[in-house]
C-alpha cells in the first residue's frame, strides 16, 4: 500500500505547500546554480541530510528519483521507509521550470494545483551531490548519487549551507543503512 509523503522536490509538505504555494522563488539571498542540465540531474538521488519537516518525520532510506518528460517537464519519485510502521512511503509528483531550463530553480507538486519553490543551490561538476532549498531556510536537503558522503564532500556542502544562512547543526542525517 502506497501512503502519500510528501518529500523536497526533493518533495515539499503539504503544510508548507499550502502556506506558500504562492512563494515560488529562493529564499532571499539565494541562488539557484545556473547552467543547470536536467538530462545530467535526472535519475536517483539519495537524501544524505534534511532540515526536519513534517512530511518527512521519522523516514530512512529516503530517495528521490526524477525523469525528464517530453513536455519538459519532470516527474518526481519520493520514497521512504516508515521503520515504526515498517512499511516503504511513495510520493508521486510533477516540477516544472520558473524560468529558464538552464536555471535550476522549479516549482513542484506533489497534489492538485499547489506548487512550492524547488532550488538546486549547489551541484558540483559531474552531478554526484546537490544542496536543495525549499522557499525558505527551514527547508534545506543534502542529496548525492551514493547513499553515503566523502567527508571533503560532506563538509564543502556544510560550508556552502552555512554560508547560506542554514542552520546546519540542525540537519538530520538520514539513514541510508
Amino acid at each position: 500500500m502506497k501512503n502519500k509523503l510528501l518529500f523536497p522536490l526533493v518533495g515539499l509538505g503539504s503544510v508548507m505547500l499550502l502556506a506558500a504555494c504562492q512563494n515560488l522563488t529562493p529564499p532571499k539571498g539565494i541562488k539557484p546554480v545556473t547552467g543547470f542540465t536536467i538530462q545530467k540531474y535526472q535519475g536517483k538521488w539519495f537524501e544524505v541530510a534534511r532540515l526536519e519537516n513534517r512530511f518527512e518525520k521519522g523516514l530512512t532510506h529516503v530517495t528521490a528519483t526524477y525523469q525528464l518528460q517530453q513536455d519538459g517537464t519532470v516527474t518526481v519519485i519520493n520514497r521512504g521507509f516508515n521503520p515504526k510502521k515498517g512499511q516503504w512511503s511513495e510520493s508521486v509528483g510533477k516540477a516544472k521550470f520558473t524560468g529558464s531550463q538552464d536555471r535550476a530553480a522549479l516549482k513542484v507538486s506533489f497534489f492538485g494545483p499547489f506548487y512550492a519553490s524547488y532550488n538546486v543551490i549547489a551541484l558540483d561538476d559531474d552531478y554526484q551531490t546537490a544542496l536543495v532549498c525549499g522557499p525558505d531556510r527551514s527547508y534545506l536537503w543534502i542529496l548525492s548519487r551514493q547513499p553515503h558522503l566523502t567527508p571533503a564532500k560532506r563538509q564543502m556542502l556544510l560550508t556552502k549551507a552555512k554560508q547560506a544562512g542554514f542552520a546546519i547543526d540542525q540537519l538530520l542525517w538520514t539513514d541510508q543503512e
